[in-house]
């Protein structure tokens, strides 16, 4: 994150650090940074917040893994091939319109309340947005540059490597990001379904105790590390797709 992406969020904080010591509020239930800094601290401190930030991630992962390869293989097989397309799609996107919540008391009583259901319902929540950018790359190719590439005489293969794979890789990437993005949603949502720890637990164990602090520790860390995920993909694309001559490029 480039230096200017920190200003609002300093400025919020002295903000409202300064109305909390003035005495304008009482700071009980939406403590300021001082106070959540010395909370984080003891979480760190104790090992706690590592635990919670290890199994969270562990689960986020494998899920981020499962969910884009199965969204990328779908999405490629339902791109190149009509019939799959007119086999797979409907189901996929009726499936895609069910609340994610929904699939929680189905997922415990097919795979148990530990970490298979866990990391389903995660790789769920990835699957859609990848293989709907997939999908909608692949069918977005233009025509001319696959004829293009047959008047050179390129095989099928050639013109998957050389035209069309090239062509999804951005909106690949831009699915990634959303589906990453999706998995750290779907997280805390897996994490209510029997954990003992996770970041999702975090905030439950939180909201019981009645603890603002640590919900708000909690809800920062994810933000940190989600950001920080984000970027890494981010880093990833950047030298793969260096051959593009856009605006993001002269930034």
């Amino acid at each position: 994150m480039k230096p200017t992406g920190f200003i609002i969020p300093v400025l919020l904080g002295v903000t409202w650090e300064v109305v909390v010591q003035s005495g304008l509020a009482t700071g009980r239930l939406m403590p300021p940074p001082s106070h959540l800094l010395h909370s984080a601290i003891g979480l760190a401190a104790s090992g706690e917040l590592w635990t919670h930030v290890a199994a969270t991630m562990t689960r986020i992962g494998l899920g981020f893994l499962f969910g884009a390869a199965a969204g990328t293989a779908c999405g490629v097989l339902a791109g190149a091939s009509g019939l799959a397309l007119r086999l797979l799609d409907p189901s996929i996107q009726a499936l895609r319109a069910i609340p994610s919540l929904a699939w929680v008391p189905l997922f415990i009583l097919w795979l148990g309340i530990f970490e298979t259901s866990k990391l389903a319902l995660i790789a769920m929540g990835v699957f859609f947005p990848v293989y709907l950018g997939v999908l909608s790359a692949i069918q977005g190719v233009d025509r001319k540059l696959i004829e293009v590439g047959r008047v050179f005489g390129l095989s099928s293969t050639g013109i998957a490597l050389r035209i069309t794979g090239p062509a999804v890789l951005p909106s690949w990437f831009a699915a990634l990001r959303t589906g990453l993005g999706l998995g750290f949603m779907f997280v805390v949502a897996a994490e209510l379904m029997g954990a003992s720890e996770g970041l999702g637990y975090m905030l439950l164990d939180g909201q019981q105790m009645g603890r603002a602090d640590t919900i708000l520790v909690a809800m920062i860390v994810f933000a940190l590390l989600g950001k920080a995920c984000d970027s890494i993909l981010v880093a990833i694309s950047i030298p793969l797709l260096r051959w593009q001559d856009t605006v993001r490029a002269s930034l």
